[in-house]
C-alpha cells in the first residue's frame, strides 16, 4: 500500500496488548514479559507522537501501547569527571536504564523533574532518546540530590546538578527548606 507521496505506508494494526507500568514492567495480554532480550527489541522499535501516544513501529507495521508513566527506568548513576571539549574536566552524570541502555546527560539528553504543585513530590526523568524518558528511581534521585549545588537561576536560588557543562534545576531551595519544616 502505497501513500500519495508514492511511499509505501505502514500497516496500523491497532492496540497491540502491551503494557508498560509505572515500574518499568513490560506485560503482553496482562503477563509479564520475563524475556529481556524479547523487551529490547520491543524497545528498539518503540516511538512517541507528538500527542503523547506510544507505538511500536517495524518498517511494516505499527500499533499503539499503553505506557503508564515512562517506558523505561534509570536504576544506576555513575558520576565522573570528564573532558566535554571545553579543557578542563567537568562533572559528567550517566545513567544505565532497567534495558542496560547507557546515556549521559548533557544538552542532548537533560534530566527534567516534575514537581508535584499540591504535594511537592518530585518525580525526575532523563531522555533517553528523543520523545522517550527513562524516570529515575528513588535511590538513584536521592544520589542525585547528594550531588545537588545551588545556583541563581532567574533570580532564584534554585538547588540541581551539572553534567556536561549543563546545570540541571531539581527544585528551588526556598520550597525545599518549606517542605524540610
Amino acid at each position: 500500500m502505497r501513500g500519495a507521496n508514492g511511499l509505501r505506508r505502514k500497516h496500523e494494526v491497532g492496540h497491540y496488548a502491551i503494557r508498560i507500568d509505572r515500574n518499568g514492567t513490560w506485560y503482553y495480554q496482562g503477563s509479564p514479559i520475563n524475556r529481556k532480550e524479547l523487551v529490547c527489541l520491543f524497545a528498539s522499535v518503540l516511538r512517541r507522537e507528538p500527542d503523547g501516544s506510544y507505538w511500536l513501529e517495524t518498517p511494516v507495521e505499527r500499533g499503539r501501547i499503553e505506557v503508564e508513566d515512562a517506558p523505561f527506568v534509570a536504576v544506576e548513576m555513575v558520576w565522573k569527571d570528564c573532558d566535554c571539549g571545553s579543557g578542563r574536566p567537568q562533572q559528567c552524570l550517566a545513567f544505565r536504564t532497567n534495558l542496560d541502555q547507557i546515556v549521559t546527560a548533557n544538552a542532548e539528553h537533560p534530566i527534567r523533574i516534575h514537581v508535584d504543585p499540591r504535594t511537592r513530590e518530585p518525580r525526575p526523568y532523563i531522555l533517553v532518546r528523543p520523545g522517550l524518558e527513562a524516570k529515575i528511581n528513588r535511590a538513584v534521585f536521592y544520589e542525585l540530590v547528594a550531588l545537588g549545588e545551588t545556583e541563581v537561576v532567574d533570580g532564584r536560588e534554585v538547588l540541581g546538578v551539572w553534567s556536561e557543562g549543563v546545570f540541571f534545576p531539581i527544585d528551588e531551595v526556598s520550597a525545599i527548606d518549606a517542605a524540610a519544616e
